[in-house]
């Protein structure tokens, strides 16, 4: 199976992150479903990366979402395990256990099954929290299994590099 980052990642936006986090001494924290590990696997894959990564969960099913992240079991059974929802809860949950001033999650469905109506395969959101917000984007990504999972953590590494490009205490631009 393809890991979840390739080397042109690690060579272009994962490693303007990387460096972005060193600089500002902001620490991350990631909670998953879907990917099952593969963006604290990105997260890490670079050298120094313990300076800066604090904490990564895989909370697959939603008894470890409620477990682990204390999302209440009745919100995630009426929100969805694959919603706004339940996205902003993990991330809010991920920095808070962490400590760390900025977090990502990512639910979604990977398929080949799962899909329903109005939530297909492909469907995954992805949530980035800071001290001063929580924000979430929903997508549908195609592709097969190993293909959703790839772009999601694209997706989410983008997320978090915007966040703290923007954050007024964060990296400047380069």
């Amino acid at each position: 199976m393809a890991i979840g980052y390739n080397k042109k990642m690690k060579t272009g936006k994962l490693k303007r992150l990387h460096d972005c986090l060193i600089k500002s001494g902001d620490c991350v924290a990631a909670a998953e479903s879907c990917t099952g590990g593969l963006l604290s696997a990105a997260l890490t894959s670079l050298p120094g990366s313990s300076g800066y990564f604090k904490l990564g969960l895989v909370t697959y099913g939603n008894s470890a979402k409620a477990k682990l992240l204390g999302i209440p079991a009745g919100k995630i059974k009426k929100e969805g395990a694959v919603s706004v929802y339940t996205a902003k809860a993990m991330a809010k949950a991920a920095r808070r256990l962490s400590s760390s001033r900025i977090s990502a999650a990512i639910t979604g469905i990977a398929g080949p099954s799962g899909g329903r109506p109005g939530k297909p395969v492909g469907t995954v959101f992805i949530a980035v929290s800071s001290e001063r917000k929580t924000l979430c984007r929903g997508f549908l990504f195609p592709g097969p299994r190993s293909s959703v999972r790839k772009q999601a953590v694209e997706k989410a590494v983008d997320m978090l590099l915007e966040a703290l490009l923007t954050r007024e205490s964060g990296c400047a631009r380069s």
